[in-house]
């Protein structure tokens, strides 16, 4: 196995390195690397806009994550910050922006989050910005006020602790007796009573207002949003999926015309034409296979793998890395069983090549008499283990004495 597998890797080499069997000089080399790396970038790139073709679960359901938030929070002013950042968004609506990004775009906002972007949208009036305007100033005012306030206890310790030493007024280190302190703090403190009491008073005119009540009801209608929780998670599980059938429907005419080229090319011996094909053979094939292992870790499978282990172990999670361990490399082997088996069996390839009178490895043209290929050095013949003739390789039968082939 290993010893193909470094064949493999030679003959890969040879291929990505040589032009009609002659190695490519440094320019060019230098210009084929140049060219895989601009096509390469331009493949990820069409990859990604495909990929965003269709609209993600976020985009789709663009108010679940508010609504989750919202749900779990356990703060008493929950309500008041929530309306409170609805009316400082910016002049940009959120429905405008939840619709654009639908455009041109597989998939489709929910309803309910479109009803709940226009109850948002429609918090933001002259009203409301006016409230919290005001409330922002009483805001500034009582943490002026509270910083004030301990900058004069800091000197009202001090003060008094000279009053107690005895200390004459003229050698304090504060500009404020302490019968000053106390009265400016018994003043700022009903400034601050005052001002929070205005702020309750704002508070409760801003969510008493129609359009921050009706927003507020529509968020609480936890049965509609457990629909579009639902759908969510439904979209959530199925998005990796889409995303990858998607890119690979952008990659797979590439890799088809680049193999269909690539074998015209070899068959034509049209060298340099099947040099690029083959580069380009390659780098088409590698986003695909970094997209599937990608979606291994993101996709169905893993979702399934995870779901089983939380049901079996808990969240005992490190055994999902296990069961990949053990799960992945037993998926390549039948793969791998399964090409040589079906794909590139020797024997089924050399029936076809033989026919053609080509080299049963390389598939080149060979001449009637020719017993090793004159473009690989391939040996075309085994002897026969009955009749002790040259036979060919990988047939089941001699095809002097008729009779079987000692398996090779």
């Amino acid at each position: 196995m290993f010893y193909r597998f470094c064949r493999s890797l030679r003959r890969f080499f040879h291929r990505s390195r040589t032009l009609n069997n002659e190695p490519l000089n440094k320019v060019s080399l230098v210009v084929v690397i140049l060219i895989d790396i601009f096509i390469l970038t331009n493949v990820f790139i069409g990859l990604n806009d495909v990929g965003q073709w269709y609209m993600s679960p976020a985009e789709a359901y663009p108010c679940y994550a508010e609504w989750d938030s919202y749900r779990v929070q356990t703060a008493e002013d929950k309500d008041f910050n929530l309306v409170r950042w609805a009316a400082d968004q910016n002049n940009v609506g959120l429905k405008p922006q939840y619709e654009r990004a639908a455009i041109d775009r597989l998939g489709e906002v929910s309803d309910l989050c479109l009803q709940y972007a226009d109850a948002k949208d429609a918090i933001k009036q002259s009203d409301n910005t006016n409230r919290l305007e005001q409330l922002s100033e009483k805001e500034d005012a009582i943490a002026t006020l509270e910083n004030t306030n301990r900058t004069i206890r800091q000197q009202y310790d001090s003060t008094l602790l000279e009053e107690i030493a005895e200390q004459p007024r003229e050698q304090s280190i504060n500009l404020t007796s302490a019968d000053q302190a106390k009265a400016t703090l018994t003043e700022n403190e009903a400034q601050i009573t005052a001002l929070k009491a205005e702020i309750t008073t704002l508070k409760d005119e801003l969510l008493s207002n129609p359009e921050s009540a009706a927003f507020l009801t529509l968020l609480n209608q936890n049965a509609a949003f457990q629909t579009v929780e639902q759908g969510y998670d439904r979209a959530s599980f199925w998005y990796p999926s889409i995303q990858l059938a998607f890119q690979a429907v952008f990659l797979v005419p590439l890799i088809l015309v680049a193999f269909g080229v690539y074998t015209i090319a070899q068959r034509k011996r049209y060298g340099l034409i099947a040099l690029i094909s083959w580069h380009l053979l390659v780098i088409f094939f590698i986003p695909l296979i970094l997209k599937a292992f990608e979606f291994m870790q993101m996709g169905v499978l893993f979702t399934a793998v995870f779901n089983i282990v939380t049901v079996l172990f808990g969240r005992l999670l490190f055994l999902v890395s296990y069961i990949y361990i053990l799960l992945i490399p037993l998926l390549g082997f039948g793969v791998i069983k399964f090409a040589q088996r079906f794909i590139f069996n020797p024997k089924l390839q050399a029936a076809g090549r033989i026919q053609k009178s080509r080299c049963i490895k390389c598939a080149k043209k060979l001449q009637a008499h020719d017993s090793h290929c004159p473009h690989c050095g391939y040996h075309q013949h085994q002897e026969c283990n009955h009749c002790h003739q040259p036979t060919y390789k990988y047939l089941p039968y001699c095809y002097h004495c008729g009779q079987p082939m000692a398996t090779r």
